[in-house]
């Protein structure tokens, strides 16, 4: 089974799928061996592992470099950022083409005004209904495997409210999106409000520190969420366990003290399936 129809198969179940986020390759290998069923590529952790904020710095040739290379890593279906599709309806044909050639399960593609924001800054500006509805046919019409999720998010819910943020994604869902994805809802009560009233599967975005309470993932089950996306999780435990160490290499001169909370060489080299290179070395250069 291909990941695209593996995805499908695991949204179409009666459960929360959870797909934690990777900001580099390597993190989404960590996800897999830690026996998760997809992962998502957070196009925030990507641009703050490149020193930058998110944005909208990074161009769609840098974001699919670090897509393709991650697809091609892991075995679990992946699912992407799109952000705004890098343009209008136009350049959202040529971002389809190439984002379904990277090998990508899903996508979700939002209504932020280019260049886009962390949808949990303030300051965030919308297209309108009608052009985002456009940027969705495009993409569908452009789609080539029917099983690839197309995701629609929608940042209006910090500008016009949720109730216009729901109108918004039934549209969009009505256009011919998968899955509705409204961003940044402010308290459990809107949690709970998205799922029930939506067309389609709802998706949640949960960390903490944003707008949006971390709830368990049994409330999210049940208030209706097929779909919880965990951006942040990750390259924040990175950079705390970073500065740790390094804090202590700077005070010590050697990190003898922490060693026993660090990865061991062992770790290290599976985390990449280094086995699986060396039986290539030995298969292809022994008699060289």
């Amino acid at each position: 089974m291909n990941a695209r129809t593996q995805l499908r198969k695991l949204l179409g179940a009666p459960r929360y799928l959870i797909a934690p986020g990777a900001y580099d390759t390597l993190t989404a290998r960590l996800v897999q061996a830690a026996g998760f069923d997809a992962v998502y590529l957070t196009g925030g952790g990507y641009s703050r592992a490149n020193g930058y904020p998110d944005v909208g710095l990074l161009t769609m040739t840098e974001n699919l470099q670090f897509i393709a290379r991650t697809v091609e890593a892991v075995d679990i279906p992946v699912i992407a950022d799109m952000d705004t599709g890098y343009g209008n309806a136009v350049n959202v044909v040529r971002s389809m083409r190439d984002y379904e050639k990277s090998g990508v399960a899903a996508f979700h593609i939002e209504d932020q005004v280019s260049p886009k924001k962390c949808g949990h800054y303030e300051g965030k500006q919308v297209i309108t209904t009608a052009e985002m509805v456009g940027k969705i046919k495009a993409a569908v019409d452009t789609r080539r495997d029917a099983d690839l999720l197309i995701i629609a998010r929608t940042d209006s819910r910090a500008i016009e409210g949720l109730q216009a943020a729901i109108d918004r994604m039934n549209a969009y869902l009505e256009a011919g999106a998968d899955l509705g994805f409204v961003e940044a809802p402010q308290s459990k009560a809107e949690l709970a409000a998205i799922p029930q009233a939506l067309a389609k599967p709802a998706v949640a975005n949960i960390f903490e520190g944003g707008k949006t309470p971390a709830l368990p993932a049994h409330e999210l089950e049940a208030m209706g969420f097929r779909l919880g996306i965990y951006p942040s999780q990750t390259h924040r435990a990175a950079i705390a366990a970073a500065k740790k160490v390094l804090a202590v290499l700077k005070r010590d001169g050697d990190t003898s003290a922490i060693e026993h909370e660090l990865a061991t060489f062992n770790d290290r080299e599976e985390a990449v399936n280094a086995g699986r290179w060396r039986a290539i070395e030995q298969k292809y250069l022994k008699d060289v």
